[in-house]
Formats: structure tokens, C-alpha cells, sequence
């Protein structure tokens, strides 16, 4: 058992289930079976259900409020990225002279934690660019780039980089400390 703030007693599952983690385990289920049905929809949540009661997680909080205009542009920019950079990567492939590359240093602006991990993912998914370190002290991304050939092309880079967090910052509007 566990005491609230209210002096309450509760069972120490309690929260075991939380929506958001129960919708992923279920879209998970549902691509699993590869087919949508409301049968294989209704298994997942029994699933889900079980999952999350066998395994309670603590609640986790990204500590953001999720602002959907800003979101939707964040993943429209990202789609628009995707594809730019697998042109290019492809046309660097193709031609023929050799490839510089260079390892790009990105110190965010953010120090939180999910920021550094979201920004990252989104930069390695990008073709072009892989996340080689990241450093949680100084909330710093060390990515190796594809075809730099020079300082402007590597800070060329640092400002797309940059702007990705930017993006996700608008999507993800931190909340402050004293109000969570």
C-alpha cells in the first residue's frame, strides 16, 4: 500500500495502467498482427492490460506541453528532411569523387534530458547524419555528416541542427519546474 498526499491509502499498482502507454502497446500489438480488426484491437488492450499490470512503470513525465500546430510542422519539416537528405545522400553516391566527412559538435540550447534524446533521434533518422556521442553533462551531440567538405559546410550542418531543436522546442513548450 501506498499513502497519498491526502493521507489515502492505495494499492501499490495503482497508476500501473496509464493511457498513453497503454495506446503504444497496443498500436505495437496491432502491427505485430500486421492486419486491423476489432477483435486483434480488443486482444492488444487485454494484452496492454496485463503488460502494464504485470510490469508497472512509474508515471513518466516529458515535463512539456505538447503544442499541435507547432508538432505538425515539426513533422512535416522532419518528412521534408528525410526525403531532401535521401536525394542528396543518394546523388553523393552516385558521383564520382571522393567523400569528405566530418564530425559536427551541436551544443544544444536545452538542458533536458528528453530534448537532447528527441533532437538526436531525429537528427540520426535523417540520412547523412549518425549520432557518434552524446554527452548528458553538457547536453552536446558529436554527429559524423556525410560530404563536408569544409568549416561552412560543418556550420551549415550546426544551424540545421540547431533549428531541429528549435522545432521541437515550439512542438514541446517546456513546462517550468514550479508548475509540475
Amino acid at each position: 500500500m501506498r499513502t497519498t498526499r491526502s493521507g489515502k491509502l492505495r494499492p501499490a499498482r495503482y497508476r500501473a495502467i496509464q493511457p498513453w502507454p497503454m495506446l503504444w502497446l497496443v498500436l505495437f500489438w496491432v502491427g505485430l498482427w500486421g492486419t486491423w480488426s476489432p477483435g486483434i484491437v480488443l486482444l492488444g488492450v487485454v494484452v496492454a492490460a496485463l503488460a502494464s499490470y504485470a510490469f508497472p512503470l512509474p508515471p513518466v513525465s516529458i515535463g512539456a506541453r505538447v503544442r499541435l500546430l507547432p508538432l505538425a510542422w515539426l513533422v512535416l519539416h522532419f518528412l521534408y528532411d528525410v526525403v531532401k537528405a535521401s536525394v542528396l545522400v543518394s546523388i553523393v553516391v552516385l558521383r564520382r569523387r571522393p567523400v569528405r566527412n566530418a564530425i559536427v559538435t551541436v551544443d544544444l540550447q536545452s538542458d533536458s534530458d528528453f530534448v537532447l534524446t528527441a533532437v538526436g533521434a531525429m537528427l540520426t533518422l535523417v540520412p547523412g547524419s549518425i549520432i557518434v556521442e552524446a554527452r548528458r553533462s553538457t547536453h552536446t551531440l558529436f554527429l559524423h555528416v556525410l560530404d563536408v567538405d569544409d568549416v561552412a559546410g560543418a556550420e551549415a550542418f550546426r544551424q540545421q541542427a540547431l533549428a531541429v531543436e528549435e522545432r521541437f522546442l515550439a512542438a514541446f513548450e517546456p513546462i517550468p519546474e514550479e508548475a509540475r
